[in-house]
């Protein structure tokens, strides 16, 4: 087992490479990763053994085995020892759910990386006001979600930009104020409650992009991705919702502008998993959802998540849902 200094040493090491664009080699990083992992992640050394993996004959991405997701929930999966790891990131969940804890080796890496992600593809966080409709569950900490909007909140620089829970009047309150606001707004919110904010009279800005996160957390009924982006679309006066797609076991999000198609950031690859034999690819361009994070250097990068996906002609991930028998999830959580 590699010594902490070593170890922490290769964090460094690796979060330098991983945004260093000249030197950004996707399939060597997976493959690299995969070799570390398998030696120092004991959660997914012992998965592996018991599969019978051979590590040696690993030789290409599309042959490295996922670890399933409900590790997360009952095991501390690091690369390391666990006792090197203090911090962590909690799910949701429902009430009396056992939640996922997804073991951080530096938050400041975490939300740098949000930062570059969101950047890749809406520019920079300056531009926009920040407004983060994020209810509720206040007896729960440790939120990646509320973790990362509280931080594009400040690195807007915007006076504007702040948190609302249950407050929907002094929300509209504020997108009134900012109607003849030059700045685009950026609404990001639960679905249930960007939902229930969609029942009042809104004001209706020229800029603004409301971008939804997921969950109901059995506040409403489940819909379709096309039912409620076009009630938000009305409620709103915009033509299109957009969506971030993230869960408390990476590191990494992916956003989609518009229709529910997702563009992947270069630190993440999905591929699709037949859903009835998880062990192989699926032989259409609908599956199982499995994600290669490289951001997950300290924890294990290759997941095998509950969520159902397909890719479209174009080459972009659509989510489609959750499996029937898997939990209901959402991001929904607390603010400091």
């Amino acid at each position: 087992m590699l010594t902490k200094v070593k170890t922490m040493d290769y964090f460094k090491s690796f979060s330098s490479r991983l945004h260093n664009p000249a030197g950004f080699d996707f399939e060597a990083m997976a493959l690299e990763l995969f070799r570390f992992q398998a030696q120092s992640n004991a959660v997914y050394r012992h998965y592996l053994e018991a599969r019978g993996t051979n590590i040696n004959g690993i030789e290409r991405v599309d042959q490295i085995p996922f670890l399933p997701i409900q590790f997360f929930k009952s095991h501390q999966v690091v690369s390391g020892q666990q006792q090197d790891f203090i911090n962590y990131y909690s799910s949701s969940g429902t009430t009396g759910a056992i939640t996922s804890r997804h073991y951080i080796w530096s938050e400041t890496f975490y939300l740098q990386h949000t930062q570059r992600i969101f950047e890749a593809q809406y520019g920079p966080l300056s531009k926009y006001h920040i407004l983060a409709l994020l209810p509720a569950y206040l007896e729960r900490k440790g939120s990646s979600l509320v973790a990362m909007a509280d931080y594009f909140i400040r690195q807007s620089g915007s006076d504007h930009s702040g948190f609302y829970l249950y407050n929907h009047e002094a929300l509209i309150e504020k997108l009134h104020l900012l109607t003849k606001n030059p700045k685009p707004v950026i609404l990001l919110g639960v679905t249930f409650a960007l939902l229930d904010l969609a029942e009042k009279e809104l004001p209706k800005l020229p800029n603004l992009i409301v971008m939804e996160t997921g969950g109901m957390k059995g506040k409403r009924k489940e819909m379709i991705r096309e039912e409620v982006h076009a009630i938000l679309c009305t409620s709103f006066g915009v033509d299109r919702i957009h969506s971030e797609y993230g869960m408390t076991e990476l590191m990494s999000q992916a956003y989609s502008d518009g229709m529910g198609k997702y563009s992947l950031p270069i630190y993440m690859r999905v591929f699709l998993r037949d859903t009835h034999d998880p062990l192989s690819w699926s032989s259409r361009t609908q599956g199982g959802i499995n994600i290669i994070d490289l951001a997950n250097f300290h924890s294990c990068a290759f997941i095998e998540t509950q969520d159902l996906g397909r890719y479209d002609a174009a080459g972009n991930l659509e989510v489609l849902g959750r499996f029937d028998n898997s939990e209901i999830r959402g991001c929904n959580l607390m603010v400091n």
